[in-house]
């Protein structure tokens, strides 16, 4: 049985950067362009969980692979900002700011409710 490909035996991609086509020219006056499609929005992310509650109370619960000296440890303090990879902790009694990797991130505690906005489509339970 003979395989089907799209492109004849001998053919294969041109090696190479890509050719220069010269500057992209702007639109004419009048002329619209439709916009380009986006990627539905994802709200649940861990980073826009804790920036929709900076200012509250929370134990950060990580661990540390490899380190013998404290391979978990339990960070507490209020959320003052979170990024991508990061959450900024300040702690209250000593003053110290911690700046914590998300990727040694198990789980937070929060002292109180969170504030929390989910995406399009995902039902919440209420009790």
């Amino acid at each position: 049985m003979d395989a089907v490909y799209p492109f004849p035996a001998d053919w294969c991609p041109p090696l190479g950067p890509m050719p220069y086509t010269g500057p992209a020219l702007p639109p004419m006056q009048g002329e619209e362009f439709p916009p380009a499609p986006m990627l539905p929005l994802e709200e649940s992310y861990v980073e826009n969980i804790l920036r929709m509650n900076l200012g509250k109370m929370a134990s950060v619960y990580m661990t540390f692979e490899n380190n013998p000296e404290w391979p978990a440890r339990v960070f507490r303090g209020r959320v003052e900002a979170a990024g991508r990879d990061h959450i900024i902790l300040s702690d209250p009694e000593t003053g110290k700011r911690y700046l914590l990797l998300m990727v040694n991130v198990d789980y937070v505690i929060f002292d109180e409710p969170l504030q929390y906005v989910p995406p399009p489509g995902v039902r919440m339970l209420r009790r």
